[in-house]
């Protein structure tokens, strides 16, 4: 490549968006083990400017979908011009750029199913789902899992994957997700705005939350002796006979992977809520703020 510099989205301090510029910097040099990767669309995260604080100026957004431009020293696994997708670390520069140098163990083939925008809406969600029901709920086919908010950003990987898997899938959703939840695969859902969201419901396996608040302190009592109950929302309250677990999620390709496998063998694609270009970045974090969003807050950073 003959260019040096390339269109950024930067935090300047720690804030808001108003204090995100686009600006010029350097294209960053793939490392050893690393990809250099032309950034198509990069997805957002709601709280995630305060993440880096610590390391200002940062670039932010660490889903990406793109195409491999170039290779590190020792760089296997991909080549150049293969479409990849994938979750850096949250401890570096994110990808809100035109290029974004990764690690290739971060890296998985991206779905043929999706765009870009879609694929760069799937890492974080997805791996969230699937590390809480497969490595710390060790779901088993068979059993019964409780999916609290089962149609937001991370419940819509986790209910399906759950039913795939033989499970089977009771949902907590809100009354306007209730039919999406079943579209999903949830066997059995719930109201929670309706009435007491566990009046009924026998005893399950495992409860994934997403949500946490009360739904998840009354969650211990829907669980077996032995059951095991997962948040990614906050530290969940511990009861005897249970396993409860909270976990931040971590980028994992092979897995990555296998979810890629899964969307191209028809599990349902992400929500969408908006779209922006790259300038627009500021105006995009603002809308994952806001309430009522439905999907995930996009930039598309090469059409």
């Amino acid at each position: 490549m003959n260019l040096t510099t390339m269109r950024a989205v930067v935090l300047r301090a720690a804030g808001g968006p108003e204090q995100l510029v686009c600006e010029q910097v350097a294209i960053p040099a793939p490392g050893l083990g690393e990809a250099l990767v032309r950034v198509r669309a990069a997805a957002l995260t709601r709280d995630e400017l305060e993440w880096p604080v610590d390391r200002l100026p940062a670039i932010p957004s660490y889903e990406l979908s793109g195409v491999v431009a170039a290779l590190g020293p020792g760089g296997e696994g991909v080549a150049v011009g293969d479409e990849v997708f994938g979750m850096t670390a949250f401890d570096r520069d994110g990808v809100a750029a035109d290029y974004a140098a990764i690690p290739i163990a971060m890296l998985a083939p991206k779905p043929r199913a999706l765009s870009h925008s879609e694929a760069a809406a799937v890492p974080l969600a997805a791996l969230s789902a699937w590390q809480a029901l497969f490595d710390h709920g060790r779901l088993a086919e068979g059993e019964r899992a409780l999916i609290h908010g089962a149609t937001g950003g991370v419940g819509q990987f986790a209910t399906p994957l759950a039913s795939r898997h033989g499970a089977h899938v009771i949902a907590t959703a809100s009354t306007s997700g209730v039919t999406r939840a079943r579209e999903l695969g949830a066997e059995l859902v719930v109201d929670h705005t309706a009435g007491p969201w566990n009046a009924g419901i026998e005893s399950v396996d495992l409860v994934f939350d997403t949500v946490g608040g009360e739904r998840l302190a009354q969650s211990p009592a829907a669980l077996r002796e032995g059951g095991r109950l997962v948040s990614v929302a906050e530290d969940p309250p511990q009861a005897p006979g249970i396993t409860s677990v909270y976990f931040v999620v971590e980028p994992n390709s092979e897995q990555l992977a296998r979810v890629a496998a899964l969307l191209d063998d028809g599990l349902p694609p992400p929500a969408i809520d908006s779209v922006f270009s790259l300038e627009e970045a500021a105006s995009a974090f603002e809308r994952t703020m806001a309430t009522g969003k439905r999907g995930k807050v996009v930039l598309e950073v090469a059409p």
